[in-house]
């Protein structure tokens, strides 16, 4: 099965991002040091998946609004001009008809924590040679798909009102599917609220309820899923969502001999354990994300359970893109991680970068000289330089010939 991939992902003025464009495998790793700017890159797909679904001025609001999220544009004759900030997506294979689709947008401030979309664009790329295309600038929405005449508020993008049209739905449910997940076990060990469990949410607090879909709905994969978690924590031998009056809760019976097995209810079980479920219901989730962000996994994880953890998103990969952050050479020693793999996070002159590895660090790893965790605990995961000027040269938006409508390359 051929799985719709996210090729790159490119940040404008987007939170300690001042222009930066990144290409994915799957699965990628990216790898920095604490503050290097980690969680804001993952940040950028939660924030794209939420536009998707909810007002943008609540997805900003949710961040402190457009200033905390967007950065101010320096000129030389004043102090800065308002927040902007801009995102654009290159996808790939995202059906059966589609080979090739891109998404951008770019967002400005206004007076009193206002803002408003400056421009937005869509291009669909069919296997048949055609193209659908939508392209909103200064307020005026132009398609060669001559029934859109959606209603546009200034500060509403327009994807998700037009993404019911078969000509662009694919791209919006990709966006809308993406999911980021930190999972917090303290979520996990409370009572959680039940709901239908069809989406685990980001911390993990309702997977009682993930898990309790899971098991209705595909048996097959509930018992990959308790077997997983007795390879990650020996001796637990199952776990089952239980119910408290109106609460949902998670119980994990472990077995100490042949003879004798005792219950616990999540309240007791460590945050390894937790964490480790809550990564399993993330991955075995039905429906499956498009992209799987998860942050930090080895966080209270045993190095030993981290080889099956790495398995399961390899796993995971085959039917999802699998995006991981870490900063743990453990997470790094599978041995099939290869160099497209990685990326390296770090933090320079107040902003953020992600550049892909070194040449000396590719020729490591390719010719196994060294394994990509064994570099990073020598401090030799390094990443390839980059011309100078770095990557401001990047754009949002392809200009569109009206004559032939396949785009001819990148503008502004």
């Amino acid at each position: 099965m051929t799985v719709p991939m996210l090729r790159s992902l490119l940040l404008k003025r987007f939170r300690s991002f001042p222009s930066e464009e990144v290409e994915f495998d799957n699965p990628t790793f990216l790898v920095g040091q604490n503050g290097s700017g980690k969680s804001n890159f993952a940040d950028a797909f939660a924030f794209l998946s939420e536009a998707m679904a909810s007002p943008l001025q609540a997805v900003l609001d949710r961040r402190g609004g457009i200033a905390a999220v967007g950065t101010v544009r320096k000129r030389k004759t004043t102090e800065g001009r308002p927040a902007s900030l801009g995102l654009r997506v290159e996808l790939e294979g995202l059906d059966e008809k589609t080979s090739a689709a891109s998404y951008a947008f770019e967002l400005h401030a206004l007076d009193n924590y206002g803002f408003k979309v400056e421009r937005e664009q869509c291009i669909v790329r069919q296997r048949d040679g055609s193209c659908n295309w939508f392209d909103r600038s200064r307020g005026k929405l132009q398609s060669n798909a001559r029934f859109l005449e959606p209603s546009l508020e200034a500060s509403a993008l327009a994807l998700p009102l037009v993404g019911g049209s078969a000509r662009f739905q694919a791209v919006l449910r990709f966006l809308a599917e993406m999911q980021v997940y930190r999972i917090e076990p303290a979520a996990l060990r409370e009572m959680q609220d039940p709901d239908g469990g069809v989406r685990l949410r980001s911390d993990g607090s309702n997977a009682a309820s993930v898990l309790r879909e899971i098991k209705r709905k595909s048996p097959d994969d509930w018992e990959r899923v308790v077997e997983l978690l007795e390879s990650i924590v020996p001796k637990t031998v199952s776990v089952q969502p239980k119910k408290h009056g109106n609460k949902l809760t998670l119980e994990f019976t472990q077995e100490w001999t042949k003879s004798k097995r005792v219950k616990f209810e999540a309240f007791h079980m460590s945050d390894g354990t937790l964490r480790a479920l809550g990564i399993l219901a993330a991955v075995f989730q039905q429906p499956v994300p498009s992209v799987l962000v998860v942050e930090e996994p080895e966080s209270t994880m045993h190095p030993g359970a981290l080889n099956a953890i790495l398995d399961v998103l390899r796993h995971a990969g085959r039917s999802m893109q699998v995006v991981v952050t870490t900063h743990s050479p453990d997470i790094l020693d599978a041995k099939w991680i290869e160099d497209r793999h990685l990326k390296i996070v770090s933090w320079e002159k107040g902003a953020t970068r992600v550049d892909p590895v070194s040449e000396a660090t590719r020729t490591a790893l390719r010719e196994r000289l060294m394994g990509a965790g064994e570099l990073l605990r020598a401090n030799a995961l390094a990443a390839a330089e980059r011309p100078v000027g770095g990557q401001s040269h990047v754009v949002l938006f392809e200009e569109i010939s009206r004559e032939h409508p396949t785009g001819r390359g990148r503008t502004r």
